[in-house]
């Protein structure tokens, strides 16, 4: 296949299409680039000799144009002379070389067509290239995302991860139950302390009614027993 056939191939090319069909999108987006700087190199070495040749055409044309002239000259010439068969010579030997004229005229044209279209395509195949770079760049991001999502995730559902965490429980609960004794015991010294407190207070209250008892009987006793003094008097 020729260079510039397989440029026009790669530009009328649906890169997405390509894409979509592939097994490995990374791999063939990054051949599809590779296609392209490849082609891209060849183009502009082929142009450059293009238009080399056309420069060369160029001035061929212009020294037989050049001629043409000459001939016509020379026949005019010849004419003043009264040779009219010299006249003649010379118009011949300028159809001649104006049929040439012709033909690498027509030639310059075609190659500038053909220029005209090489720039075209290159444009374009630049042009697929920056869509297919940013493609690229793209599919690598997004291949970078899912690779760190997977990794994340692959982390999340570790068994030793996992165990981890049970053991944080575990842990967790051990503590818990740790506070909670230490609670329980501090409630109960709490509520023991105010018991006795609180017995101490009954107590007191209870030796200060039998005292008070005591007394009462003794100044009975006392009276009683004064007054069985004055009845035996």
């Amino acid at each position: 296949m020729g260079i510039f056939s397989r440029m026009s191939d790669i530009v009328n090319s649906n890169i997405n299409a390509l894409l979509d069909s592939a097994e490995d999108p990374e791999k063939m987006i990054r051949l599809i680039i590779q296609e392209m700087e490849d082609t891209l190199v060849e183009v502009r070495s082929s142009s450059a000799r293009v238009l080399a040749d056309r420069k060369t055409a160029e001035r061929k044309r212009l020294r037989i144009a050049q001629e043409v002239n000459d001939w016509e000259e020379k026949a005019k010439l010849a004419i003043t002379k009264g040779r009219e068969d010299l006249a003649r010579a010379a118009l011949q030997e300028k159809r001649a070389i104006e049929e040439e004229l012709e033909t690498i005229s027509a030639e310059l044209n075609s190659t500038d067509e053909h220029i005209e279209q090489l720039n075209d395509e290159v444009t374009q195949l630049q042009q697929k290239l920056s869509d297919a770079k940013a493609k690229q760049k793209a599919l690598l991001m997004r291949s970078q995302t899912v690779h760190s999502r997977m990794a994340v995730k692959r982390q999340i559902h570790r068994s030793e991860l996992d165990e981890a965490f049970s053991k944080f429980d575990k842990f967790e609960r051990r503590m818990d139950n740790l506070e909670g004794e230490l609670d329980a015991m501090d409630l109960g010294r709490e509520g023991g302390l105010a018991a006795e407190i609180d017995a101490l207070q009954d107590d007191d209250a209870l030796n200060e009614e039998l005292e008070a008892l005591k007394q009462s009987m003794q100044r009975g006793e006392s009276k009683k027993a004064d007054n069985t003094k004055s009845s035996d008097i």
